[in-house]
């Protein structure tokens, strides 16, 4: 079936009308009027790259040539299908991740922004990202994207070395990804986030952190800063166990993390998550909704969602998986309208771990009244408040806990995978302890 190409191009002006209103007015999209059950970000899986990066271990696929025309009716498909099935009227937000996304075409991404708005509401000032390489992206084609929808970038650029380039496994040099840059820069103003990596072997200090400088001479108003994790199947993890390469310093890791934020605070940017730095209000809201644990669908090969499906009396959100290898996917697609592999009943424990868990990354930590959402009986101040434990950690000054709820300190952000290993056993006790509240139907 034909998308009305005129609605798609009307969509994406509104869509740019609205951006231009948010540079003159100030940051901030307009608010839902939707219940928290009817809202929900989505997110885009594109399974294709030029090339396997050498620490890369994502559902990515190096194919000879991409029928893209079955695979945009598929995407298509399962957001329309996925939508109805979970009964959201209202996208906040849409992320086309990968893969190489920017290796699409710009008419696949307005196919999807237009059958998301034929079924939902798309507001015209969403975020719509997309994930981009600098060696798959002129500016010509960038200019594309935008005219399809895409009012935000984000730039794999991960090192301005290009030695550590080649060793990633990465297609562009530094040449290619500060021009890249300045172009995104020249078509998103104010609209464009780069990633930048940390931890590689024999990695040192001091030239990372003239990198990092560097990048503020270019770089917009984001920055995601990502420690190297080596992980196994990869051709990095193979090499560092062969000894060909020495293993990463986690050592000198934590403190280019340490030094790196430091370098950002100064040069005014908000750490506002533990990994993702923005300054002028320009922080990500679709990965805003992951953090605040809302709800987001996922499609596309071995895409991941979290929604509460409606009908059947359903009252439990799900964790979804979508079937991985984008050949068994599309066929699943188009037998069943989407191709969803697993699904798994969250309980409210489940739940109430991954709200604190994803919360406390933020500087905000967790409100109270947002944690009220999700459990309107046990306040933040009956699971923590009088535990020993975590009376220590707030009289060490990383946590803080008072009447705007439970959050890290500027010194917590930086260790919260250790802060996790007393906080969410003392969720779990104090779960099990609690008065059980009647619930209805038994």
């Amino acid at each position: 079936m034909a998308l009305p190409r005129a609605r798609a191009r009307g969509w994406a002006a509104a869509a740019r009308a609205a951006q231009r209103r948010r540079r003159v007015e100030g940051a901030g999209g307009s608010l839902s009027p939707e219940p928290a059950g009817r809202r929900a970000a989505l997110y885009v899986h594109w399974p294709y790259c030029e090339k396997r990066c050498s620490y890369c271990n994502f559902n990515k696929y190096i194919p000879r040539g991409v029928e893209e025309a079955a695979m945009q009716k598929c995407l298509v498909t399962e957001a329309q299908t996925l939508l109805r099935l979970s009964g959201v009227q209202r996208v906040e937000s849409v992320f086309f991740g990968g893969g190489t996304p920017s290796l699409a075409s710009p008419h696949t991404v307005a196919a999807v922004l237009e059958a998301v708005a034929q079924t939902a509401h798309l507001p015209a000032d969403s975020e719509v990202t997309l994930e981009a390489n600098p060696t798959s992206t002129p500016g010509s084609r960038l200019a594309e994207f935008g005219a399809a929808g895409v009012n935000r970038l984000s730039i794999g650029l991960q090192s301005l070395d290009n030695t550590e380039l080649r060793l990633l496994g990465r297609t562009h040099s530094a040449r290619d990804a500060l021009r890249t840059l300045a172009e995104a820069r020249r078509l998103f103003p104010g609209r464009v986030s780069v990633d930048f990596m940390l931890g590689l072997p024999a990695q040192q200090v001091g030239p990372w952190l003239g990198q990092l400088q560097e990048l503020l001479h270019h770089c917009d108003d984001h920055l995601s800063l990502y420690q190297l994790s080596l992980e196994r199947g990869t051709a990095l993890f193979a090499q560092v166990q062969q000894g060909t390469l020495p293993a990463p310093d986690s050592e000198l890791a934590a403190e280019m993390y340490q030094r790196g934020r430091a370098v950002l605070r100064e040069a005014g940017f908000r750490q506002y998550e533990v990994s993702n730095f923005a300054r002028n209000g320009a922080l990500s809201t679709h990965n805003w909704t992951y953090w605040q644990c809302g709800q987001y669908l996922g499609i596309g090969p071995g895409a991941h969602g979290r929604f509460m499906p409606q009908g059947a009396g359903s009252h439990t959100r799900e964790a979804r998986i979508q079937t991985l290898e984008p050949d068994n996917w599309m066929k699943e697609v188009m037998m069943f309208g989407h191709g969803t592999r697993k699904r798994v009943p969250l309980g409210r424990l489940e739940l109430l771990e991954e709200v604190l868990a994803l919360g406390l990354r933020t500087d905000v930590g967790i409100t109270h009244q947002h944690w009220q959402q999700f459990e309107p009986q046990l306040t933040l101040c009956d699971v923590f408040g009088a535990n020993k434990e975590v009376q220590e950690l707030l009289e060490q000054g990383l946590l803080q806990l008072d009447h705007r709820g439970l959050r890290c300190s500027w010194e917590g952000l930086a260790v919260l995978d250790s802060l996790l290993l007393t906080l969410l056993p003392q969720l779990q006790e104090a779960w099990q302890q609690r008065t059980p509240s009647p619930v209805p139907g038994g």
